[in-house]
């Protein structure tokens, strides 16, 4: 396994987590993580929210850097 092919891994399981945060994500705070009680897991819906956004945009940033990383080829 080289470089190239860990990136790719680590670019995939970014965007299927972004997609997952991005459903948990509701503008009232009660969306797909108020199911199964996974607002349980934070200490109040403001704290639930602020850690979702962290999370979705550092995989955007990790996600955007190696989209830009892998299609210009620097790599190989």
């Amino acid at each position: 396994m080289n470089v190239v092919q860990l990136l790719e891994i680590i670019w995939v399981i970014s965007a299927i987590g972004i997609i997952v945060f991005v459903l948990l994500h509701s503008p009232k705070g009660d969306g797909i993580g108020g199911i199964g009680g996974q607002a349980q897991l934070f200490t109040s819906t403001k704290s639930a929210e602020v850690t979702l956004n962290r999370v979705t945009w550092t995989l955007s940033v990790i996600f955007m850097g190696l989209t830009i990383i892998l299609s210009a080829g620097w790599l190989g």
